[in-house]
């Protein structure tokens, strides 16, 4: 397996929509577990292939505290179910920070898993927030996307310069 290098904002490459996977064969099975590898060495409770700068519809969690309860979600579609409440997030993309965003509290969420067998589950609580976290930059979105324009450009500007003192 093979630590991937994760794509921190305002990498414009984060912002690309993600493709459908057509086939789940062993190039996706590998990447699969790269993503794990990669999310558990960050460490990190869930990985979107996007922020890896791979564009295609997949995303690895782990929200249990072993981090023993692997979840994978090949083209996830989701529903929203229950109230939407705040809830305080953060990103391997944006390391460092943590926003309140809204999100529902509960999803329903069809995919393929790492077989490539259709799968459909309800999560609730922290599963569900991840859920829907990853799938947002499957779709080219981010935590930071849902808070005011200031504190967005705040976060750009420090990890901007962050970002220029490590090269």
């Amino acid at each position: 397996m093979t630590i991937l290098t994760i794509l921190e904002y305002p990498d414009p490459r984060l912002r690309t929509v993600a493709k459908p996977v057509e086939q789940v064969d062993d190039n996706v099975r590998t990447l699969v577990d790269d993503l794990f590898e990669t999310m558990y060495d960050a460490p990190g409770i869930g990985l979107a292939a996007s922020q890896v700068d791979v564009h295609k519809r997949i995303i690895v969690i782990d929200v249990s505290q072993e981090r023993d309860t692997p979840h994978v979600f090949i083209n996830p579609v989701l529903e929203g179910l229950g109230e939407e409440a705040p809830v305080e997030e953060g990103c391997l993309s944006i390391p460092g920070y943590y926003e309140q965003v809204i999100r529902y509290e509960a999803v329903k969420v069809e995919a393929l898993n790492r077989s490539g067998e259709t799968f459909s589950m309800t999560a609730t609580d922290m599963l569900a927030v991840c859920i829907q976290h990853e799938c947002d930059h499957l779709e080219g979105k981010l935590f930071v996307d849902y808070i005011s324009p200031l504190k967005r450009n705040r976060i750009r500007r420090k990890l901007t310069k962050a970002k220029r003192a490590r090269a």
